[in-house]
């Protein structure tokens, strides 16, 4: 690239205000934040937080999801997508892929379904040992109101590379404002490409898919570096701290550490209950569905069905028979991801 066309690339990405304050809208882009744990061998929301990986109607294909050390340069982590058992035969109905949910009110800046719509830019870092065609599809609104559809490719084998695709304007279909699942990607076929906004065409989908990761357990996907941002121009990586991207995916998943973050509790009750209360370091997106675990101590005290909202858990025991009963909480995990 020239000098000159370096300063008027410049040039549009302050004009589109794409320096400073926040520019990238998705929460844990880097892999930084894995509080569910490092590696699975089933679907949903296993690993890195924020991304869910799902699969529909495969026959053999097996795998494992992880967080990996593999990571380009200025990266130290990434989702890697391992095939452990081959899926003998790709079916027209089969499928795997990774979803992004973002909320309906993050993205208000987009001005979709009006004049003054926005382009928006997506960017990240991928690399495969399978070369070819892979397949981004791109949904407003739950119910899947449109759908535009990107692809890109993978050139060299085993090799970081950086893609970029981007979104044109949508003047047709508005995001809803509020906090539910409006702008969602997924990534891994009959109809044609859909490269303009337009109502979802299942059969359109996937189209110009060429990859099959599910062929060989030989392969294996990663990805890293996920950026979105307003604008036409993808500009570098926003880092942001670990203790930043912990902070915002507890929005969507709580899971503390019970040896170290103290559960708070109480014999305070004259009835002899122990009661247990604990206000999550962030509100929640909305009432979380939570999982807990109780020890009782030997005792015969049963835990109450919790009270959850979405900035705290309460739940208390029956009566002990001792005061030297110490019953306590050994799995703590409150969900509200989209």
């Amino acid at each position: 690239m020239t000098k000159a066309a370096e300063l008027a690339k410049m040039g549009e990405v302050l004009t589109n205000s794409q320096i400073g304050g926040r520019r990238n809208i998705v929460i844990n882009g880097a892999m930084q934040v894995a509080q569910r744990g490092t590696s699975a061998t089933s679907t949903g929301f296993q690993t890195c937080d924020r991304i869910q990986f799902l699969t529909n109607n495969t026959d053999n294909f097996a795998f494992t999801v992880s967080q990996s050390s593999t990571a380009p340069d200025g990266f130290s982590t990434s989702q890697k997508l391992d095939c452990t058992t081959a899926e003998s035969s790709l079916d027209a109905d089969e499928l795997a892929r990774f979803l992004y949910k973002i909320e309906g009110q993050d993205v208000q800046h987009f001005n979709y379904g009006s004049s003054a719509s926005e382009e928006v830019t997506v960017s990240f870092y991928v690399r495969s040992n399978v070369t070819g065609v892979y397949t981004v599809e791109f949904r407003l609104n739950a119910a899947g109101d449109s759908t535009i559809t990107k692809q890109y490719t993978i050139s060299s084998a085993n090799t970081w590379e950086r893609k970029i695709l981007k979104l044109p304007t949508n003047t047709a279909t508005s995001i809803t404002n509020d906090n539910s699942n409006r702008f969602a990607g997924s990534n891994f076929s009959s109809g044609s490409l859909g490269t303009s906004w337009a109502t979802t065409a299942t059969s359109s989908r996937y189209a110009g898919q060429a990859a099959n990761i599910m062929s060989s357990t030989d392969n294996e996907w990663y990805i890293t570096g996920i950026q979105i941002e307003v604008g036409s121009v993808a500009t570098p990586f926003e880092h942001r701290s670990f203790g930043e991207e912990l902070a915002l995916c507890r929005r969507y998943y709580y899971q503390p550490d019970l040896a170290s973050d103290r559960m708070i509790s109480m014999v305070l009750r004259p009835d002899n209950k122990r009661q247990f209360q604990h206000f999550f370091p962030v509100q929640m997106r909305a009432d979380p569905t939570s999982t807990v675990t109780y020890d009782a101590d030997g005792s015969s005290a049963t835990l109450s069905t919790p009270v959850v909202s979405k900035e705290q858990f309460r739940a208390r025991t029956d009566a002990l028979s001792t005061t030297t009963q110490d019953p306590r909480l050994t799995a703590f995990k409150m969900d509200s991801e989209m």
